[in-house]
């Protein structure tokens, strides 16, 4: 993609979990394109060495904003530090989430907790805190990563699904009260995507390829597919789209029937019963 097609190079664009495999992967995309970064992370010096790296690769502007982003006074100390910096926010990016696996009747209530601040109250934090700035400025852009599991429940992982699917209600109320002031919110969910959280999933093949049999487009998405959707969500080339899901699933989510048995297969069953044309 041209810098010149999604419009953003000199866009300041603020990406938590920066330094997770994800949010690596939304830096140095969004910096290919121009934009200025703030990289917001808990670890200081990762975070420091990110931001240098990338300032000297590509010449943009950068920031490293170590920030935990369920402390309040730390996302606010965050927005000081990227206003102070650069004048203005542009894009806000969600990136940073846990997971912890579990059955229902076995998570204990410091875990469920632990994933509901991470994965919903930092993304709240987050985007009020932004959107703040962004509703007095009358633009800006918020995009929210989310997952497939926010729709379907992710058997076993704790209190993932839950708050995931409370992210994607809380980008649609920041899209219906916000986009009066020209501020949108977007969530993209991913599914059977190779990320650092879903890596060890991929290590046995056997998995992989029975993974890949459940994939409309019959292969396992990248980081590349995640940031694809991403940099157009955060660009004006969306400029339309507000409170949206968009799904990064190589149609996974059109496969349920396809998953459903019948004698000799599907297509073979179709086969075998198809009526030929009367002549």
């Amino acid at each position: 993609m041209s810098n010149s097609w999604l419009g953003l190079n000199g866009k300041v664009v603020v990406i938590t979990g920066a330094v997770g495999g994800m949010g690596t992967k939304f830096c140095e995309e969004f910096a290919k394109q121009g934009a200025n970064i703030a990289l917001v992370d808990m670890l200081k010096d990762k975070t420091e060495a990110a931001a240098k790296k990338l300032a000297d690769e590509y010449g943009i502007k950068t920031v490293a904003v170590v920030c935990n982003t369920t402390s309040e006074a730390d996302v606010d100390a965050a927005v000081k530090t990227v206003v102070d910096t650069f004048g203005v926010v542009d894009v806000l990016v969600n990136t940073a989430a846990i997971l912890r696996f579990s059955p229902l009747e076995d998570l204990r209530l410091d875990e469920w907790q632990a994933a509901l601040n991470v994965n919903l109250t930092g993304y709240f934090l987050m985007s009020q805190r932004f959107g703040k700035v962004m509703i007095q400025q009358k633009h800006g852009n918020m995009v929210h990563i989310s997952t497939v599991a926010s729709r379907y429940p992710e058997t076993y992982s704790g209190a993932y699904s839950t708050t995931k699917a409370g992210v994607n209600m809380m980008s649609k109320q920041m899209a219906a009260e916000w986009g009066q002031y020209g501020v949108r919110s977007n969530c993209v969910l991913p599914c059977l995507v190779k990320t650092p959280l879903s890596a060890n999933f991929y290590s046995d093949p056997k998995v992989e390829d029975g993974r890949k049999r459940l994939v409309a487009s019959k292969r396992i998405g990248n980081l590349d597919d995640i940031a694809n959707t991403v940099l157009w969500l955060a660009s004006d080339r969306s400029d339309y789209t507000n409170g949206g899901e968009v799904t990064v699933d190589g149609g996974l989510n059109m496969m349920i029937s396809d998953m459903i048995p019948k004698p000799g297969g599907r297509r073979q069953y179709a086969i075998d019963h198809h009526q030929p044309a009367k002549k």
